[in-house]
């Protein structure tokens, strides 16, 4: 079984690049189940109930998301009622969003998916340590194949919540930080591992962002808008490779598809 994840979704540029590029992806590549980090994908922060809509039709199988989840307030009941897209597991209970779900791969195999957050330099939120483990306790025995995106910013607590659950769920994904890192690999329990798979998105920024904009608000301190960028658009990923019995990884790989390769699996899907 082969998963592709998809790292933080950035506004208009990354939404357009993931939907041409996800249908023919999974066809030239197998893939199993596609999951992506959308909290990014309105403006840059936050995402609508349109790009929901919008990214499943392109053959996103589930949304996961991260501190930006409520920015777009019309997005609070998707979030209550669709059972394609998850908030956070260390938020509080009453927050809208579910904490798990449970999707079917192409092949009908149950996965389970979850997000956790941080707290080393993000907002306020309970434990996210505890919250796996409680969401572990939840999850049925029968689904054993199990993903979890960690949007965390610093890289000791990626490292640290791989090393918690290793053996326990097939992959930790880390986000947030839009950059991806080279530490891609299986840990002794089976679980895949990667720090940050990067950002979907315009790669000519910073972030995402105009650099200009953000050049200049951060050495003169003037309010400035952080426009999205719009230049060198690619998606950042990973795919894992699943014993489905076992619900063990075996592999994980990082993907990068830019622009052109993306105009190509839009033209061999047409």
């Amino acid at each position: 079984m082969r998963i592709l994840f998809i790292g933080d979704i950035v506004g208009k540029p990354g939404v357009e690049i993931a939907c041409q590029a996800i249908p023919g992806y999974r066809r030239d590549e197998s893939i199993d189940l596609v999951i992506v980090n959308g909290e990014n994908a309105e403006s840059g922060s936050g995402i609508t109930p349109g790009i929901h809509k919008r990214l499943i039709r392109a053959g996103v199988d589930c949304i996961t998301l991260g501190d930006h989840i409520y920015r777009k307030k019309d997005i609070i009941p998707t979030l209550e009622n669709q059972s394609n897209i998850v908030k956070p597991a260390n938020f509080p209970a009453d927050a809208p969003g579910k904490t798990w779900t449970v999707v079917k791969s192409e092949t009908g195999r149950k996965v389970a998916v979850f997000s956790a957050m941080g707290r080393v330099y993000m907002r306020p939120v309970d434990c996210p340590f505890t919250a796996v483990d409680r969401v572990l306790e939840e999850i049925p025995d029968d689904v054993v194949i199990r993903f979890c995106d960690f949007h965390a910013e610093a890289t000791s607590d990626k490292q640290l919540m791989g090393r918690h659950l290793d053996g326990r769920v097939t992959a930790v994904c880390g986000t947030h930080t839009h950059v991806p890192t080279a530490d891609e690999q299986v840990l002794p329990g089976g679980t895949a591992y990667i720090t940050d798979v990067g950002m979907t998105g315009p790669h000519e920024s910073i972030l995402g962002r105009k650099i200009e904009k953000v050049l200049t608000a951060t050495t003169t301190f003037r309010p400035l808008p952080f426009d999205v960028a719009k230049n060198d658009v690619q998606i950042s990923g990973v795919v894992i490779e699943v014993e489905p019995k076992t619900g063990k990884a075996t592999k994980i790989s990082r993907i990068k598809i830019n622009e052109r390769q993306a105009e190509m699996l839009e033209l061999e899907e047409d």
